[in-house]
């Protein structure tokens, strides 16, 4: 009896170790999702605050917009591996009926500590490429808050449009047309008010 009672603990607690597993990693997914939509949506925010700023500047923005696409193709990779094992099959259970209970147990123990032996392979290496992508993501960010601050320090100013003023007095007939007739077209003349002495 004592036996059963551990094969039970046994049974139950490598039962809750896949639970656990499995849920860490559809969490993680979850999580990978996440970030790939918000840097979806931060890279057009970050290419529309350089207009106007030095073409260095603009040339550097290369770098944290490639670090971002490398942690999107690292959070994908995540989605593409196989599911996790669910350790005890369910066609198992018509040659599982014929075995008595301890066999039943010991081979939910074995089924579970098998499954979690192939599962921390695929979970060891998504948790790489996830580690990797936030790392990513993180160096990004920093590099994109630095030349955002940059841009803002070194943008261009435009230089003001400049307007020169031209005083035009009536000295004889016409000849006060034929100054204004002779004067560039961009060159603002200003229409003098007659003096009253």
């Amino acid at each position: 009896m004592d036996d059963l009672k551990n094969l039970e603990f046994l049974a139950v607690n490598s039962k809750e170790n896949i639970e656990k597993q499995v849920d860490s990693y559809r969490q993680q997914h979850t999580y990978a999702g996440t970030i790939i939509g918000a840097i979806a949506l931060f890279i057009p925010f970050f290419l529309g605050g350089f207009d106007g700023t030095s073409q260095m500047v603009q040339f550097i923005t290369v770098l944290p917009v490639a670090c971002f696409i490398c942690a999107i193709f690292l959070m994908l990779s995540i989605f593409r591996t196989k599911p996790l094992d669910q350790a005890f099959n369910v066609n198992k259970y018509k040659e599982l009926m014929q075995k008595s209970y301890k066999e039943i147990l010991l081979f939910e123990i074995e089924a579970n500590s098998t499954s979690y032996c192939i599962n921390r392979k695929i979970t060891e290496r998504d948790s790489i490429r996830y580690s990797n992508g936030v790392s990513l993501t993180i160096f990004a960010l920093l590099c994109s808050i630095v030349l955002i601050t940059a841009s803002k320090l070194t943008t261009i100013e435009k230089a003001p449009t400049k307007v020169q003023v031209v005083n035009v007095r009536k000295t004889a007939g016409d000849s006060s047309h034929a100054n204004i007739n002779t004067l560039p077209p961009d060159v603002l003349v200003a229409d003098p008010k007659p003096s009253n002495k």
